[in-house]
């Protein structure tokens, strides 16, 4: 969004500085103008912005001939060079690994709780078979990706990566977080974006309404509504909350696919049943 050009550089740097070369770098530029960058990166220029879901989804389109798509986060950093040879490392020994989730840390090692993919989160290094992964520094296989499909494009922000999670475990894929891959980001509160309240309550009912049986669907919804009243002490959020909340169910999410029950099994095996 032409809002970090030194964040930017210094990531693509760090792309640049990987043991094992990417096959293709893309940036979107979405609804600004263009920024200088090096000769070797394609650059797709969008005349407005299409949120997370949408611009990822462009750059699938220019991506497709690649066997594993790593999206980072334009504030993000590589501090290690050997980032993408563990990556193809990883997808080389499992064909049936559709995901793999980085961790994330601060500038000083720190990993936000929130950003440990899972309910037990006091280890930020224990790694292993997840329910989600972070967006801001993942990989995927473009196999799992031709079967399950591209992004939401309709969430635009937001639980967009649970949504991936669902689909590709239900297709038999596995998602894997890797705490010895490390993207470096700064510290943040969701709530730094205006719309987080709205799109977070709407995305949730997104999610349940394309991908959860109708028996867990007020189940999930319920659980969410008594933990953000429980949570949030912010009344303009709490109007904003339900406000997208209705929003979700008036407006379209995408083609509705109900996980399987054995997909539930799964997930709860995993430690994250989905109605939280």
């Amino acid at each position: 969004m032409g809002t970090r050009p030194k964040e930017l550089a210094a990531l693509l740097a760090s792309v640049d500085a990987q043991s094992v070369k990417a096959v293709r770098t893309v940036v979107v530029v979405q609804g600004c103008e263009p920024p200088q960058l090096p000769p070797w990166v394609q650059t797709v220029v969008l005349a407005e912005n299409l949120g997370v879901t949408g611009g990822r989804n462009v750059a699938l389109e220019h991506l497709r001939d690649v066997d594993v798509v790593v999206d980072l986060d334009d504030d993000g950093l590589l501090v290690e060079t050997d980032v993408f040879a563990r990556l193809a490392d990883l997808f080389g020994a499992d064909p049936r690994l559709g995901v793999v989730g980085f961790r994330i840390a601060d500038e000083t090692g720190v990993t936000q709780r929130r950003h440990v993919p899972r309910l037990r989160a006091g280890d930020p290094m224990r790694g292993g078979e997840a329910t989600g992964f972070l967006g801001g520094g993942h990989g995927l296989s473009t196999r799992m990706l031709e079967q399950v499909g591209p992004w939401p494009d309709a969430f635009f922000f937001a639980h967009e990566e649970s949504d991936m999670t669902w689909r590709a475990i239900d297709a038999g894929w596995r998602v894997l977080y890797a705490p010895e891959l490390l993207l470096q980001h700064p510290r943040t509160s969701p709530t730094r974006h205006s719309f987080f309240y709205r799109v977070n309550a709407r995305n949730r009912v997104y999610l349940a309404r394309r991908n959860l049986p109708a028996l867990l669907v007020p189940l999930y919804l319920g659980v969410w509504i008594a933990l953000t009243l429980a949570r949030t002490r912010d009344v303009a959020g709490l109007k904003a909350w339900f406000a997208g909340f209705a929003e979700g169910w008036r407006t379209p999410c995408g083609r509705r696919k109900p996980m399987r029950w054995r997909t539930v099994w799964t997930l709860t095996r995993l430690g994250r049943p989905p109605i939280i």
